[in-house]
């Protein structure tokens, strides 16, 4: 006996959640209607080709009308993974301060092509990604109250190793190389005024 709970998975979709733009017809839904759906998507920012075609998946379009105009959205320039994955870069590492291995992991996540991230992460070089990770902590570091410099040089010590920590700890969930990570701390604490050299990488 069928469970009156479970909804029809061919059934229309309730009209009453107030949904704006054209619905998927049973079995899939036109070409057209799924145009639609990409047009106010990419209203809203930029999408892979992968993105776009889970979309149109979960709305019920099939793999045939999805492909169709997704070509037709890419032969006129509004679907571009190449294009796509420089704006993420720039973005992301700008203005999130993700470092190389984050980004190139997001764009995996996108369905990015290796060819086409690859090439958008050759805008960042060894500097930039340097640049970056100084001001992430700079940025720290001025909300940071300062070091003990006396007392027992035990809790110095541990108060100095709980900041390094922290310090690196932020850099790498960002993406940026463990030892990239500690060797821009150390510069910037000996800035602060706290002695990190006795800290190694690892």
């Amino acid at each position: 006996m069928d469970d009156p709970t479970t909804p029809d998975p061919h059934s229309a979709p309730s009209s009453g959640r107030g949904r704006r733009g054209p619905r998927p017809e049973p079995g899939g839904g036109t070409e057209a209607q799924a145009k639609d759906v990409c047009l106010r998507l990419l209203t809203d920012r930029a999408r892979s080709r992968a993105e776009l075609a889970t979309k149109l998946a979960e709305k019920g379009f099939t793999a045939e009308i999805t492909e169709r105009t997704l070509d037709r959205l890419a032969a006129v320039g509004l679907v571009d993974d190449a294009d796509f994955a420089q704006q993420w870069v720039r973005s992301r590492h700008l203005y999130a301060g993700k470092g190389k291995r984050a980004i190139a992991l997001e764009l995996r996540r996108k369905g990015i092509g290796q060819q086409d991230a690859a090439e958008a992460l050759d805008q960042i070089d060894s500097d930039d990604e340097r640049e970056r990770a100084v001001e992430l902590v700079r940025k720290k570091l001025r909300t940071q109250p300062p070091l003990p410099t006396e007392g027992d040089r035990r809790e110095i010590a541990a108060e100095r190793d709980r900041l390094v920590r922290r310090l690196v700890g932020m850099l790498a969930r960002r993406g940026y190389s463990q030892g990239m990570a500690f060797d821009v701390v150390r510069s910037e604490l000996a800035e602060f005024g706290s002695d990190a050299d006795g800290f190694e990488n690892g």
